[in-house]
């Protein structure tokens, strides 16, 4: 059923509410806010047919990237997340099924030595990063660092960072946060003491499914095409080396929906993984991603809609109109470098979502058009979906007052945009 108003109307095909979203290597690992693989492939076949080059500026962990593969199409991403571009690089990377069960078995092998006691874990040197003792227990400590000890000894790069993933996984459910949220809450104290996590069991389990994942991506990938990911912040440009201007046919993506740390906190989800992984800095990630440093409330956009909401915003709290005003000048920013990787003819498809702030809607989805169209974009069409079986609550309390309730997103909005 559609309902048109003009170029935005809405669509419940594109709900997919019953859909399995975990096919292929989407299979791989959890993340917050993923594009679901049915939507990014659905966008090619209407928009990139034609397509050879796919650019996703904020690929997260790889679902358009491995949608472009599958149909054929070269893929290049970034992403400032670690995690994130390892597990991008992990999904769309073939390992021979021969070489992939080897490892494997060696794996296996590893395991039953442990599990006979004739190994010592003691042997092993424990990592040190901060607060490692109150995210997890001394016991689990131990076998993450004998898990991690055998990946690093695994000679190939395709085949260690497929373990990495697995070990990711079982990093977040090993530990003592809740996992049913992607911010980092720690178990209360009576959870903690019966939190007894079968971690080589967690590991064994990752493993064969990612495995079969990988398989199927393999078969279904008919064209030698590949991907690449990066790690260049599309705020600050686009290597010319990477992209030249005009070089891509399709951008698909789906942006952050707003800073880092007052939405989806890609850092702090990743941040347990990210230090046992030993990269740097991932405490300090959400203030790197977009709209993570506020900005001075200088200047307007020249875009009505959202100059307004910002005024709105900043009557009721000037602190948080600054988090909105930064995080949409970089979105700005990033949307002119992205603009001129794109050939003429060719379209940018864009995924938001319209969150709220101070109970005042921020339409992403109309500013979206509006920063494309000054970068010389023609409005296609915006299709609004329900997005269902969604892990945020359908309502929450930003003013922490009693009683007080305001929506959190059940929408995104499909924004597609054509160069001329």
């Amino acid at each position: 059923m559609q309902v048109i108003e003009e170029k935005k109307y809405t669509d419940t095909s594109w709900d997919f509410a019953e859909a399995n979203t975990k096919t292929l290597t989407h299979c791989f690992h959890a993340y917050p806010a993923m594009m679901i693989p049915q939507i990014a492939s659905r966008l090619i076949e209407k928009y990139g047919s034609q397509a050879r080059r796919l650019f996703d500026p904020y690929c997260g962990t790889g679902t358009s990237l491995v949608e472009a593969n599958v149909h054929g199409i070269e893929a290049i991403g970034t992403d400032l997340n670690p995690l994130a571009r390892l597990i991008a690089k992990a999904k769309t990377t073939p390992i021979p099924a021969d070489v992939l069960d080897h490892y494997i078995r060696e794996f296996s092998t590893m395991l039953l030595a442990i599990r006979l006691g004739k190994t010592d874990d003691e042997s092993v040197e424990l990592p040190d990063f901060p607060n490692i003792d109150f995210w997890f227990t001394e016991e689990v400590q131990k076998k993450l660092a004998r898990l991690k000890s055998f990946i690093d000894s695994i000679d190939r790069p395709s085949v260690r960072r497929f373990f990495y993933v697995a070990f990711s996984e079982t990093v977040r459910e090993s530990s003592l946060t809740r996992n049913s949220e992607f911010k980092l809450y720690r178990l209360p104290k009576e959870k903690r003491e019966r939190f007894r996590p079968d971690v080589y069991g967690i590991m064994e389990q990752k493993i064969m499914r990612n495995r079969n994942g990988l398989l199927a991506f393999m078969q279904q990938r008919t064209e030698p095409v590949r991907a690449r990911i990066f790690s260049f912040n599309t705020v600050h440009g686009v290597p010319a080396n990477i992209l030249p201007q005009s070089s891509v046919d399709l951008i698909l993506t789906s942006p952050p929906y707003g800073d880092s740390r007052t939405t989806v906190a890609y850092g702090q989800f990743s941040r347990l993984a990210n230090q046992w992984l030993g990269f740097r800095e991932a405490s300090q990630l959400d203030k790197e991603l977009m709209g993570g440093r506020p900005l001075d409330l200088n200047g307007k956009f020249d875009i009505d809609v959202l100059d307004s909401v910002l005024d709105e915003i900043k009557a009721r709290d000037e602190r948080r109109a600054k988090d909105v005003h930064a995080f949409y000048r970089e979105y700005q920013q990033s949307i002119r470098h992205i603009s001129e990787t794109l050939r003429s003819g060719g379209y940018a498809c864009f995924v938001v979502g319209n969150r709220r702030v101070k109970s005042v809607t921020l339409p992403t989805d109309e500013i979206t058009v509006a920063l494309f169209e000054k970068n010389g974009f023609d409005h296609v069409e915006t299709i609004v979906r329900r997005i269902p079986n969604k892990r945020m609550p359908s309502q929450n309390s930003p003013t922490n007052e009693v009683g007080k309730k305001d929506s959190t997103m059940n929408f995104e909005y499909i924004v597609v945009m054509r160069k001329k």
